[in-house]
This record gives structure tokens, sequence and C-alpha cells, in this order.
């Protein structure tokens, strides 16, 4: 990130490129402070730094770009109409997305560098209202997805559009966990060896069925896995898969091993039963 990052909201609004982002930034910050509160609430007292409150700082863009804390906002109005797009293929998004992202089709006709989300598929979100707020992310400050699908949105004549441009290096580089899809987790645990599987239900349900070399882990168990082996503390680039016996239980475990420094978490939403369902019969575990 560049030296000028914007730290403060009130110099962030000012800066914003034209009065659409302008709208929904604010619309967004209405929220802040009860989502923060929340937030920090279900994370024990955990309290966000200033990368949090940070942009890139890039100027010339069309779109503004929101910070984490209000990505985070954002994401609490989902339910009110906000349209949270991952803008990358759906391979890397179901490797991992922000929980409540959406992917959607890539535009036909671009080489794989210039892979761009279509707005045809967008617009059958949106059922074609050009004043649906949209929040757009990729992989990062260096990731030209999300700009070139909001010009592409622009030139719908979209309105309220904006960039979480730190992304999801920055989003996992804060303590967030992502959310994967079952294929991937199977397709990466037949080819990453090194990649670990935590369920984080009780003893009695682990013993029951779980993923093949899974480890038993807890959310409150966390600090502890940390010196029994059960976390891997000699990578903590390890990949690391949470399930659950529903998604909350999953999420808060990722987000609890997340904030003990590992910074590829990801935690599947179904249920331990869906995440076997997606394996094929005859690869499917045996009953411990």
């Amino acid at each position: 990130m560049r030296d000028n990052i914007r730290k403060s909201r009130s110099r962030h609004v000012t800066a914003s490129p034209g009065p659409a982002g302008v709208i929904l930034f604010i619309a967004t910050a209405a929220v802040l402070v009860s989502a923060e509160t929340a937030a920090q609430k279900s994370a024990g007292g955990y309290k966000a730094c200033a990368v949090a409150h940070a942009t890139t700082g890039e100027t010339g863009q069309p779109t503004a770009e929101i910070t984490t804390d209000q990505m985070e906002a954002a994401l609490a109005q989902i339910p009110e109409g906000v349209l949270v797009i991952d803008a990358r293929p759906y391979e890397e998004f179901a490797m991992s997305h922000v929980p409540g992202a959406v992917t959607v089709a890539p535009k036909p006709g671009l080489s794989m560098s210039q892979f761009t989300s279509d707005v045809g598929e967008i617009e059958k979100l949106t059922q074609g209202k050009k004043g649906r707020s949209i929040v757009l992310y990729c992989n990062g400050p260096f990731c030209g997805k999300s700009k070139r699908v909001a010009a592409d949105l622009l030139a719908a004549g979209y309105t309220h559009v904006v960039r979480y441009q730190l992304g999801m290096p920055v989003w996992r580089a804060l303590g967030h966990p992502v959310q994967i899809e079952a294929s991937a987790i199977w397709s990466t645990l037949d080819k990453d060896k090194t990649a670990v599987v935590i369920d984080a239900r009780g003893a009695a349900a682990f013993q029951g069925v779980s993923v093949p070399g899974a480890r038993s882990v807890r959310f409150d168990e966390v600090a502890k896995a940390k010196d029994d082996g059960r976390l891997p503390m000699l990578d903590h680039n390890t990949r690391i898969f949470v399930v659950g016996k529903d998604a909350p239980e999953a999420r808060a475990a990722a987000q609890e091993i997340a904030r003990n420094a590992f910074h590829n978490v990801a935690f599947f939403a179904g249920s331990i039963e869906d995440l076997l369902k997606a394996r094929s019969p005859s690869e499917a575990p045996a009953q411990k």
C-alpha cells in the first residue's frame, strides 16, 4: 500500500471521486458504529487496527474505495439490498471468498489476464435496478478485476458502485476468516497433503464421523491447540479448513484461529454431513 493511505473517514469522503461513491459511503457509514460494536462483542473484545480504516489511496479512479471496516458494514447491509461481488473467477471464489459475497460468470471473449465479470450476469442479480448498491473486491491492491468490472458497471448506468480494493489479502491479514466451497476442500485435500482440517464440533460428534484426518479443535481450545500439535505452529501459512455442525460454529472457530496469526484459514458453511455428501460415495469415510 502506498504511503498516502488515508486513515480518517473524513478524508476518505473528501477524496471520493464523484457523487455516487459518496452516496454509498454515507449509507455504509451510517451503520458503521453498530456493525463494529457487534463485531467486537462477537470476537470477545477484539478491536481492529488502524489498517482497518485505510484504503490504498489511489487516485484517478472513477469509483471510490471503501475500507475494511466499511466492508464489514456493507456485509451487514446485504439483507437490506447491498450486493457484494467477488470479481474473480469461480475457481478462486470457491477456494476462498468473503462470506456473503456472490460470484458471476465472466465476460466472454477475454483472456484470463483480462478476466472481467459479466455485467449482463450482474444485471440479472440487480433485476436491472441501476441504483442498487454494489461493492466489488478481488485480489488486493494490484488486482485489476474490480476496476474493470466497475468501469463496465458505470458504463451500463449503475450509480452506486464502490471497490474494496484492499481485497482478499488484507481481509485475511486482519483476522477475518473466509468461506470455502465443498468442491474446493476435496480437490485441495487431494493435492495438498499439508492442508489441515479442523473439526470444531464437540468430542462426541467428532468421534462419530468426520473428514478423514481431521483434528478436533473447538473454539475454546484454539490456544491449547497451538501447544499440543493440533495447529501447525511451524508454518502459519498452512491451509486450514474448519468444519462444524453448522456455519456459525465453523466460522467462530475459524475466526479464532485466524486471530491467532494463521492467515490461510477458511470455513465451510454447511454441516459435516453436507461436506461428506459432496464427496463421491466410494471416497466417503467409514464410521469411526
